[in-house]
């Protein structure tokens, strides 16, 4: 199957490789595809070193799928063009989440919605991502309330220019270009993304609307802090969870641990639990300090962790991509 990796120069972009290599992905011709500006550069992938070309060539290359991590505004410009080619577009930004006529797709939660019509499909949020493989088994069980999460999440998830700016910091340089408003070495910013009207950032919104048609479930209350830390390797979050009905905390384990893509890391006594550091480079979602919240009935208390650049955006896509070629839902398998 022939490949188109949009922003193939990015830090997700270079994951995104990364991850069709790893999962052998059965990749015939890999596209390696970016703005003008990177035309020519060369990306490695399995071994070979591949051109980086424009997106007119990419277009006319007739890719049977394209995975787009370039930015909303490349999306929304350019992904209608490759579905008008025919090709299958899955897109990592904001631009088509919460477009009502696109999929929003967690794959161990709604890929069977695909169908061959879905020429734009729309990876979700990072954060969103990590947070509904735990919630949803759960909801299935219990019926899920309400949710208040507050994140605690990886400088990776802005990009390369914020890496290099926390290690130019913590190295002393502040002479860096700034991508926050801040220094993040040894801070915490309470601001990702911009603030809207409401107080609450594009973000937090995006956690709150995400979830609810990822799990098509519009009662689900949800209410976000988002919260950006000098860590790389993953974003944590500290999910409070509220159920119409009563649960079992060992079956509550028991769920979690059957559920695909979930990892348990629970043994608080001995200093076992989720973090960003073993998290990193790691496929699945980590879940642990399980409890009760004492404080009020039906209630309970998770810490989610998950690479950011892996579950929360390229084996995210990758997974999506594999579900497309398993089930013929693209031109080319059709026609194999």
């Amino acid at each position: 199957m022939k490949i188109a990796v949009v922003g193939a120069t990015g830090l997700v972009g270079g994951e995104i490789l990364k991850v069709l290599e790893e999962r052998n992905f059965p990749v015939t011709e890999l596209l390696a595809v970016a703005s003008e500006r990177s035309i020519g550069k060369e990306v490695t992938f399995k071994g070979k070193q591949i051109k980086v070309i424009g997106f007119e060539e990419a277009i006319a290359s007739k890719p049977e799928i394209a995975i787009f991590s370039a930015g909303g505004g490349t999306s929304l410009a350019l992904a209608p063009r490759f579905a008008e080619a025919g090709i299958t577009v899955i897109d990592n930004s904001s631009a088509w989440r919460m477009d009502p006529t696109k999929k929003l797709v967690v794959p161990e939660i709604n890929a069977g919605e695909l169908t061959k019509e879905d020429k734009i499909i729309a990876n979700p949020n990072c954060s969103t991502i990590q947070m509904v493989v735990v919630l949803n088994p759960l909801h299935k069980k219990y019926k899920i309330k309400r949710v208040v999460v507050s994140t605690y999440q990886s400088v990776t998830g802005t990009g390369k220019a914020a890496v290099d700016q926390l290690f130019s910091e913590r190295t002393g340089d502040h002479s860096t270009e700034k991508v926050y408003p801040h220094q993040i070495d040894l801070n915490v910013l309470p601001h990702i993304d911009v603030f809207l009207d409401n107080g609450y950032t594009k973000e937090e919104m995006k956690m709150t609307n995400e979830t609810k048609k990822i799990m098509g479930d519009d009662s689900i209350a949800v209410t976000a802090t988002t919260v950006r830390i000098p860590t790389i390797g993953g974003h944590s979050e500290a999910v409070n969870i509220e159920f119409e009905n009563e649960f079992d905390l060992d079956e509550v384990r028991q769920i979690l641990s059957e559920a695909e893509g979930v990892i348990i890391q629970d043994d608080p006594k001995n200093a076992v639990y989720p973090m960003p550091l073993t998290a990193h480079g790691k496929d699945e979602t980590f879940v642990g300090r399980i409890r009760r919240d004492e404080s009020q009935p039906k209630t309970l208390n998770l810490w989610i962790v998950a690479d950011n650049l892996r579950k929360g955006a390229a084996t995210n896509t990758v997974q999506i991509a594999e579900f497309l070629a398993k089930h013929d839902l693209v031109g080319a398998t059709q026609e194999a």
